[in-house]
């Protein structure tokens, strides 16, 4: 079972990477120049949210560093309901995607991937609107190299 994981996530990852790098941009991209569509609160990836009153946006750099590791910074860190989980590309080019399989039973997750960040700068903001408990969320094409983390929702 863990083996047929690992394939099915390095087969999404490379066919993700590939796309990536085809160059090829669909109808929404040539409108928003490769930036994410902006979308509602909750359980969407959008871009430029705003925190509920008394919210924090909760910046989370991507990086490919200068030794080839790909990772989040932070990689895991505390949030509460209402805040904003920014999430933005430095170097390389990198997702970020709360997968229904780490995260049995969440309610209120992104139920698909953020789109790949490909220049430096580039965000993709999620509001935390889930309940108290523990959230895991990868990049698809480098998990397996170990870019993942969790965000810790608290009351």
């Amino acid at each position: 079972m863990l083996m047929q994981r690992l394939l099915l996530i390095g087969s999404l990852g490379a066919s993700i990477a590939l796309a990536a790098c085809s160059g090829e941009t669909s109808d929404a991209d040539d409108a928003s120049d490769g930036a994410p569509a902006a979308a509602a609160a909750g359980g969407t990836w959008a871009t430029e949210l705003t925190p509920d009153a008394g919210g924090k946006v909760i910046e989370v750099e991507m990086e490919t560093d200068e030794s080839g590791a790909n990772k989040f910074e932070p990689a895991a860190f505390e949030a509460k309901k209402g805040d904003v989980i920014r999430y933005k590309l430095q170097v390389g080019v990198h997702n970020a995607h709360f997968v229904a399989d780490s995260n049995p039973g969440a309610q209120g997750l992104p139920s698909q991937p953020s789109d790949m960040l490909q220049l430096p700068g580039q965000t993709v903001d999620v509001k935390v609107t889930w309940a108290p408990g523990t959230y895991y969320f990868q990049c698809d094409p480098h998990a397996l190299l170990g870019m993942v983390g969790h965000v810790t929702v608290t009351p």
